[in-house]
Protein backbone atom coordinates (compact mmCIF):
# COMPACT_ATOMS: atom_id res chain seq x y z
CA UNK A 1 0.00 0.00 0.00
CA UNK A 2 2.97 2.29 0.79
CA UNK A 3 4.35 1.69 -2.32
CA UNK A 4 0.96 2.60 -4.49
CA UNK A 5 0.78 6.03 -1.88
CA UNK A 6 4.43 6.85 -3.13
CA UNK A 7 3.72 6.21 -6.73
CA UNK A 8 0.25 8.24 -6.75
CA UNK A 9 1.95 11.15 -5.14
CA UNK A 10 4.88 11.05 -6.90
CA UNK A 11 2.53 10.89 -10.39
CA UNK A 12 0.55 13.85 -8.69
CA UNK A 13 4.26 15.66 -8.56
CA UNK A 14 5.16 15.14 -11.95
CA UNK A 15 1.75 16.17 -12.72
CA UNK A 16 1.85 19.51 -11.20
CA UNK A 17 5.59 20.17 -12.58
CA UNK A 18 4.87 19.62 -15.86
CA UNK A 19 1.43 21.83 -15.66
CA UNK A 20 3.48 24.27 -14.55
CA UNK A 21 6.34 23.96 -16.92
CA UNK A 22 3.97 24.27 -19.63
CA UNK A 23 2.71 27.64 -18.69
CA UNK A 24 5.92 29.16 -18.20
CA UNK A 25 7.11 27.76 -21.88
CA UNK A 26 3.83 29.22 -23.37
CA UNK A 27 3.65 32.68 -21.99
CA UNK A 28 7.53 33.07 -22.85
CA UNK A 29 7.04 32.33 -26.28
CA UNK A 30 3.81 34.51 -26.76
CA UNK A 31 5.82 37.59 -25.72
CA UNK A 32 8.03 36.63 -28.61
CA UNK A 33 5.92 38.67 -31.14
CA UNK A 34 6.68 38.63 -34.53
CA UNK A 35 7.65 41.86 -36.48
CA UNK A 36 7.52 41.62 -40.19
CA UNK A 37 10.30 43.22 -42.06
CA UNK A 38 10.32 44.01 -45.81
CA UNK A 39 12.23 41.73 -48.02
CA UNK A 40 14.91 43.61 -49.78
CA UNK A 41 12.44 47.08 -49.37
CA UNK A 42 9.53 45.23 -51.02
CA UNK A 43 6.33 43.45 -49.82
CA UNK A 44 5.69 40.36 -51.38
CA UNK A 45 1.94 39.47 -52.44
CA UNK A 46 -0.26 37.78 -50.34
CA UNK A 47 -3.90 35.82 -51.10
CA UNK A 48 -6.05 36.00 -47.94
CA UNK A 49 -8.98 32.98 -49.12
CA UNK A 50 -11.37 32.41 -46.64
CA UNK A 51 -13.63 29.88 -46.51
CA UNK A 52 -17.16 30.73 -45.43
CA UNK A 53 -20.11 28.49 -44.64
CA UNK A 54 -23.36 30.07 -43.18
CA UNK A 55 -23.98 32.87 -41.28
CA UNK A 56 -22.83 33.10 -37.22
CA UNK A 57 -23.46 35.45 -34.35
CA UNK A 58 -20.46 37.78 -35.22
CA UNK A 59 -20.08 36.76 -39.08
CA UNK A 60 -20.50 40.78 -40.07
CA UNK A 61 -17.45 41.75 -37.82
CA UNK A 62 -15.30 38.85 -38.79
CA UNK A 63 -16.41 39.56 -42.63
CA UNK A 64 -15.55 43.06 -42.19
CA UNK A 65 -12.09 42.76 -40.71
CA UNK A 66 -10.77 41.38 -43.44
CA UNK A 67 -11.50 44.93 -45.44
CA UNK A 68 -9.24 46.83 -43.09
CA UNK A 69 -5.69 44.99 -43.42
CA UNK A 70 -2.78 47.35 -43.08
CA UNK A 71 -0.81 44.77 -45.66
CA UNK A 72 -0.03 46.92 -48.56
CA UNK A 73 -0.05 43.94 -51.47
CA UNK A 74 -3.06 41.51 -50.54
CA UNK A 75 -5.89 40.07 -52.32
CA UNK A 76 -9.11 38.82 -50.51
CA UNK A 77 -10.42 35.73 -51.59
CA UNK A 78 -13.76 34.77 -50.11
CA UNK A 79 -15.14 31.42 -50.99
CA UNK A 80 -18.94 29.66 -50.66
CA UNK A 81 -19.97 26.34 -51.89
CA UNK A 82 -23.71 27.24 -52.83
CA UNK A 83 -25.57 30.44 -54.01
CA UNK A 84 -28.17 30.48 -51.62
CA UNK A 85 -25.57 30.49 -48.79
CA UNK A 86 -26.82 33.68 -46.36
CA UNK A 87 -23.18 34.98 -46.07
CA UNK A 88 -23.00 35.52 -49.90
CA UNK A 89 -25.17 38.76 -49.38
CA UNK A 90 -23.55 39.93 -46.76
CA UNK A 91 -19.79 39.30 -48.62
CA UNK A 92 -21.26 41.04 -51.80
CA UNK A 93 -22.18 44.00 -49.54
CA UNK A 94 -18.89 44.18 -47.91
CA UNK A 95 -17.53 44.14 -51.50
CA UNK A 96 -19.55 47.57 -52.47
CA UNK A 97 -18.47 49.81 -49.60
CA UNK A 98 -14.74 48.89 -49.84
CA UNK A 99 -14.47 49.16 -54.07
CA UNK A 100 -10.53 49.94 -53.20
CA UNK A 101 -9.88 46.75 -52.06
CA UNK A 102 -9.13 44.07 -54.60
CA UNK A 103 -11.10 41.18 -53.32
CA UNK A 104 -13.52 38.54 -54.90
CA UNK A 105 -16.38 36.03 -54.28
CA UNK A 106 -15.81 32.55 -55.51
CA UNK A 107 -19.00 29.93 -55.55
CA UNK A 108 -19.16 26.52 -56.40
CA UNK A 109 -18.82 23.46 -54.90
CA UNK A 110 -16.38 20.38 -56.22
CA UNK A 111 -16.21 17.37 -53.63
CA UNK A 112 -12.79 15.80 -54.09
CA UNK A 113 -10.79 15.44 -50.74
CA UNK A 114 -13.92 13.69 -48.35
CA UNK A 115 -13.09 17.55 -46.91
CA UNK A 116 -15.80 20.19 -47.66
CA UNK A 117 -13.91 22.78 -46.23
CA UNK A 118 -11.03 21.69 -48.38
CA UNK A 119 -12.87 21.53 -51.03
CA UNK A 120 -14.12 24.99 -50.59
CA UNK A 121 -10.71 26.42 -50.07
CA UNK A 122 -9.57 24.72 -53.36
CA UNK A 123 -11.13 27.13 -55.21
CA UNK A 124 -9.59 30.36 -53.59
CA UNK A 125 -5.98 28.42 -54.03
CA UNK A 126 -6.45 27.87 -57.66
CA UNK A 127 -7.14 32.01 -58.13
CA UNK A 128 -4.32 32.94 -55.89
CA UNK A 129 -2.06 35.32 -57.42
CA UNK A 130 -0.04 36.30 -54.31
CA UNK A 131 3.51 34.98 -53.48
CA UNK A 132 2.49 33.26 -50.51
CA UNK A 133 -1.62 32.15 -49.84
CA UNK A 134 -3.20 32.37 -46.31
CA UNK A 135 -5.87 30.69 -45.38
CA UNK A 136 -8.52 31.98 -43.02
CA UNK A 137 -11.09 30.37 -41.42
CA UNK A 138 -14.66 32.91 -41.19
CA UNK A 139 -15.23 32.77 -37.55
CA UNK A 140 -11.18 34.77 -37.04
CA UNK A 141 -11.56 38.41 -35.98
CA UNK A 142 -8.19 39.30 -37.65
CA UNK A 143 -6.32 42.46 -36.72
CA UNK A 144 -5.08 44.90 -38.99
CA UNK A 145 -1.93 43.83 -38.97
CA UNK A 146 -2.58 40.06 -39.23
CA UNK A 147 -0.64 39.23 -42.47
CA UNK A 148 2.37 41.25 -41.28
CA UNK A 149 2.76 38.79 -38.09
CA UNK A 150 2.40 35.79 -40.41
CA UNK A 151 4.72 37.06 -42.89
CA UNK A 152 7.30 37.87 -39.98
CA UNK A 153 6.97 33.98 -38.69
CA UNK A 154 7.79 32.86 -42.42
CA UNK A 155 11.85 31.71 -42.09
CA UNK A 156 13.86 30.05 -44.78
CA UNK A 157 13.00 26.67 -43.26
CA UNK A 158 9.25 27.17 -42.40
CA UNK A 159 7.05 25.27 -44.92
CA UNK A 160 4.02 26.97 -43.19
CA UNK A 161 2.99 29.52 -40.90
CA UNK A 162 -0.10 28.77 -38.48
CA UNK A 163 -1.89 29.91 -35.11
CA UNK A 164 -4.41 28.68 -32.69
CA UNK A 165 -7.04 31.40 -31.74
CA UNK A 166 -7.91 33.05 -28.73
CA UNK A 167 -11.51 32.36 -27.27
CA UNK A 168 -12.84 36.20 -27.07
CA UNK A 169 -16.58 37.94 -26.24
CA UNK A 170 -18.15 35.09 -24.27
CA UNK A 171 -21.36 35.43 -23.70
CA UNK A 172 -22.46 32.28 -21.65
CA UNK A 173 -21.35 29.88 -18.96
CA UNK A 174 -20.59 27.46 -21.72
CA UNK A 175 -18.38 30.04 -23.97
CA UNK A 176 -16.35 30.71 -21.37
CA UNK A 177 -15.81 27.26 -20.48
CA UNK A 178 -14.81 27.04 -24.07
CA UNK A 179 -13.08 29.88 -23.69
CA UNK A 180 -10.79 27.70 -20.92
CA UNK A 181 -10.43 24.88 -23.51
CA UNK A 182 -9.04 27.19 -26.28
CA UNK A 183 -7.08 29.64 -24.29
CA UNK A 184 -5.68 27.81 -20.78
CA UNK A 185 -5.62 24.66 -22.52
CA UNK A 186 -5.26 24.08 -26.21
CA UNK A 187 -2.76 27.15 -26.73
CA UNK A 188 -0.60 26.91 -24.17
CA UNK A 189 -0.15 23.23 -25.31
CA UNK A 190 0.50 24.78 -28.71
CA UNK A 191 2.76 27.03 -27.88
CA UNK A 192 4.78 25.35 -24.94
CA UNK A 193 5.44 22.18 -27.55
CA UNK A 194 6.68 24.85 -30.23
CA UNK A 195 8.57 26.62 -27.78
CA UNK A 196 10.34 23.05 -27.98
CA UNK A 197 10.94 22.83 -31.73
CA UNK A 198 7.83 20.89 -32.14
CA UNK A 199 5.51 23.25 -33.97
CA UNK A 200 1.90 21.82 -35.49
CA UNK A 201 -0.20 23.44 -37.16
CA UNK A 202 -3.88 24.39 -36.26
CA UNK A 203 -6.97 25.42 -38.75
CA UNK A 204 -7.63 28.35 -38.13
CA UNK A 205 -4.58 29.93 -40.32
CA UNK A 206 -2.49 28.11 -42.29
CA UNK A 207 -0.29 30.16 -44.57
CA UNK A 208 2.22 28.66 -47.39
CA UNK A 209 4.49 29.82 -50.03
CA UNK A 210 2.58 29.45 -53.54
CA UNK A 211 5.35 27.19 -55.11
CA UNK A 212 4.91 25.01 -52.24
CA UNK A 213 1.20 24.35 -52.78
CA UNK A 214 1.38 23.92 -56.40
CA UNK A 215 4.33 21.27 -55.54
CA UNK A 216 2.49 19.11 -54.08
CA UNK A 217 1.36 20.72 -50.59
CA UNK A 218 -2.41 21.49 -51.83
CA UNK A 219 -3.06 18.00 -52.49
CA UNK A 220 -1.29 17.11 -49.13
CA UNK A 221 -3.83 18.77 -47.03
CA UNK A 222 -6.25 15.89 -48.26
CA UNK A 223 -4.13 12.90 -47.19
CA UNK A 224 -5.61 13.13 -43.18
CA UNK A 225 -9.38 13.75 -42.41
CA UNK A 226 -8.16 16.87 -40.88
CA UNK A 227 -6.38 19.45 -43.27
CA UNK A 228 -4.54 21.28 -40.50
CA UNK A 229 -2.93 17.39 -39.13
CA UNK A 230 -2.45 16.64 -42.67
CA UNK A 231 -0.23 19.98 -42.99
CA UNK A 232 1.68 19.03 -40.75
CA UNK A 233 2.85 15.93 -41.67
CA UNK A 234 3.67 17.24 -45.04
CA UNK A 235 5.89 19.82 -43.81
CA UNK A 236 7.88 17.05 -41.14
CA UNK A 237 7.96 14.83 -44.22
CA UNK A 238 9.99 17.44 -46.16
CA UNK A 239 12.07 18.32 -42.99
CA UNK A 240 10.71 21.63 -42.56
CA UNK A 241 8.82 23.74 -39.72
CA UNK A 242 5.59 24.70 -39.05
CA UNK A 243 6.12 28.65 -37.10
CA UNK A 244 3.55 29.95 -35.30
CA UNK A 245 2.10 33.78 -34.97
CA UNK A 246 2.45 35.84 -32.04
CA UNK A 247 0.34 37.70 -31.01
CA UNK A 248 -2.49 35.48 -31.32
CA UNK A 249 -5.88 36.55 -33.04
CA UNK A 250 -9.49 36.22 -31.23
CA UNK A 251 -12.58 34.14 -32.27
CA UNK A 252 -15.03 35.62 -30.75
CA UNK A 253 -17.30 32.63 -29.22
CA UNK A 254 -20.91 34.65 -28.40
CA UNK A 255 -23.86 32.55 -26.83
CA UNK A 256 -22.29 29.06 -27.45
CA UNK A 257 -23.99 26.19 -25.55
CA UNK A 258 -22.61 23.41 -23.65
CA UNK A 259 -24.31 21.48 -26.68
CA UNK A 260 -22.11 22.78 -29.21
CA UNK A 261 -19.29 23.16 -27.31
CA UNK A 262 -19.21 18.84 -26.25
CA UNK A 263 -20.11 18.87 -30.32
CA UNK A 264 -16.91 20.85 -31.38
CA UNK A 265 -14.72 20.14 -29.06
CA UNK A 266 -15.72 16.01 -29.38
CA UNK A 267 -15.12 16.28 -33.87
CA UNK A 268 -11.48 17.81 -32.96
CA UNK A 269 -10.98 14.53 -30.35
CA UNK A 270 -12.02 12.41 -32.84
CA UNK A 271 -9.63 13.54 -35.44
CA UNK A 272 -7.01 13.58 -33.16
CA UNK A 273 -7.54 10.08 -32.24
CA UNK A 274 -7.18 9.26 -35.65
CA UNK A 275 -4.39 11.29 -37.30
CA UNK A 276 -2.20 11.18 -33.89
CA UNK A 277 -2.96 8.04 -32.15
CA UNK A 278 -0.13 7.74 -30.19
CA UNK A 279 0.29 11.34 -28.89
CA UNK A 280 -3.69 10.85 -28.35
CA UNK A 281 -3.83 8.34 -25.70
CA UNK A 282 -1.91 10.18 -23.16
CA UNK A 283 -3.94 12.94 -23.30
CA UNK A 284 -6.62 11.73 -20.82
CA UNK A 285 -3.03 12.62 -18.60
CA UNK A 286 -3.70 16.47 -19.04
CA UNK A 287 -6.82 16.99 -17.57
CA UNK A 288 -6.12 17.88 -13.75
CA UNK A 289 -8.77 15.04 -12.14
CA UNK A 290 -6.03 12.33 -12.76
CA UNK A 291 -3.77 13.94 -10.96
CA UNK A 292 -6.22 15.03 -8.38
CA UNK A 293 -7.18 11.53 -7.72
CA UNK A 294 -3.90 10.59 -7.50
CA UNK A 295 -3.55 13.43 -4.58
CA UNK A 296 -6.79 12.06 -2.69
CA UNK A 297 -6.01 9.00 -3.26
CA UNK A 298 -2.28 9.56 -1.73
CA UNK A 299 -2.64 11.75 1.16
CA UNK A 300 -6.32 10.81 1.98
CA UNK A 301 -6.66 14.93 2.94
CA UNK A 302 -9.82 16.70 1.66
CA UNK A 303 -7.09 20.41 2.68
CA UNK A 304 -4.16 18.77 0.47
CA UNK A 305 -6.00 18.13 -2.40
CA UNK A 306 -7.96 21.80 -2.28
CA UNK A 307 -4.22 23.44 -2.17
CA UNK A 308 -3.30 21.16 -4.70
CA UNK A 309 -6.39 22.31 -6.87
CA UNK A 310 -5.78 25.73 -6.11
CA UNK A 311 -2.10 25.86 -7.62
CA UNK A 312 -3.14 23.91 -10.28
CA UNK A 313 -5.99 26.71 -11.84
CA UNK A 314 -3.66 29.49 -10.24
CA UNK A 315 -1.24 28.60 -12.73
CA UNK A 316 -4.40 28.90 -15.29
CA UNK A 317 -5.57 31.90 -14.28
CA UNK A 318 -2.23 33.88 -14.02
CA UNK A 319 -1.26 32.74 -17.66
CA UNK A 320 -4.71 33.73 -18.68
CA UNK A 321 -3.70 36.98 -16.81
CA UNK A 322 -0.55 37.96 -18.32
CA UNK A 323 -1.81 36.76 -22.22
CA UNK A 324 -4.41 38.78 -21.82
CA UNK A 325 -7.16 36.79 -22.55
CA UNK A 326 -10.59 36.99 -20.93
CA UNK A 327 -11.01 36.73 -17.31
CA UNK A 328 -13.76 36.71 -15.05
CA UNK A 329 -15.54 35.48 -12.14
CA UNK A 330 -16.77 32.77 -14.26
CA UNK A 331 -13.47 31.16 -15.27
CA UNK A 332 -13.39 29.63 -11.79
CA UNK A 333 -16.43 27.84 -12.31
CA UNK A 334 -15.27 27.29 -16.33
CA UNK A 335 -11.49 25.84 -15.50
CA UNK A 336 -12.89 22.84 -13.38
CA UNK A 337 -15.79 22.63 -15.77
CA UNK A 338 -13.42 22.08 -18.76
CA UNK A 339 -11.13 19.49 -16.89
CA UNK A 340 -13.85 16.95 -16.01
CA UNK A 341 -15.09 18.01 -19.85
CA UNK A 342 -11.80 17.03 -21.07
CA UNK A 343 -11.77 13.90 -19.36
CA UNK A 344 -15.51 13.36 -20.94
CA UNK A 345 -14.79 13.70 -24.46
CA UNK A 346 -11.36 12.02 -24.49
CA UNK A 347 -13.49 8.95 -23.41
CA UNK A 348 -16.17 9.91 -25.71
CA UNK A 349 -13.76 10.12 -28.55
CA UNK A 350 -13.04 6.16 -28.25
CA UNK A 351 -16.85 5.36 -28.92
CA UNK A 352 -17.11 5.68 -32.44
CA UNK A 353 -15.36 8.36 -35.36
CA UNK A 354 -18.47 10.10 -36.36
CA UNK A 355 -19.09 13.83 -35.90
CA UNK A 356 -21.10 16.65 -37.90
CA UNK A 357 -19.25 19.77 -39.01
CA UNK A 358 -21.56 22.64 -40.34
CA UNK A 359 -24.32 20.21 -41.41
CA UNK A 360 -22.16 17.33 -43.17
CA UNK A 361 -21.88 14.16 -41.50
CA UNK A 362 -18.21 12.85 -41.57
CA UNK A 363 -16.11 10.19 -40.45
CA UNK A 364 -13.19 10.35 -38.69
CA UNK A 365 -10.98 7.90 -40.22
CA UNK A 366 -7.90 8.34 -41.99
CA UNK A 367 -8.44 8.40 -45.95
CA UNK A 368 -5.86 8.57 -48.43
CA UNK A 369 -7.96 9.67 -51.74
CA UNK A 370 -6.89 10.60 -54.99
CA UNK A 371 -6.23 14.43 -54.58
CA UNK A 372 -7.15 16.32 -57.36
CA UNK A 373 -6.81 19.69 -56.90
Amino acid sequence: MSMLIHLTAGFAGLSLAAHLASHALAISRLRRVTVHAERDGEWPEVSLVRPLCGVEEFSAETLEASFHLTYPRAELIFCVAQEQDPISPLVRAAITRHPHIRASLLIGHEPWSGNPKLDNMTKGYRAARGEFVVFTDSNLLIPPDYLQHVMAAFTDDAALVSAPPFGAAPGTLAAEVECALLNAYAARVQYCVDALGFGFAQGKTLAFRKADLDGGGFEAMALEPAEDAAATKWARAQGRKVRLVTPMAPQPLGARSFGAVWSRHLRWARLRRATFPLLFVPEILSSALTPLAAVALASGDALWTAVYASIWFGADIAATRLAGWPLSWRTLIALPCRDALLAAIWLAAWTGRGFVWRGHTMQAAVARPDARA
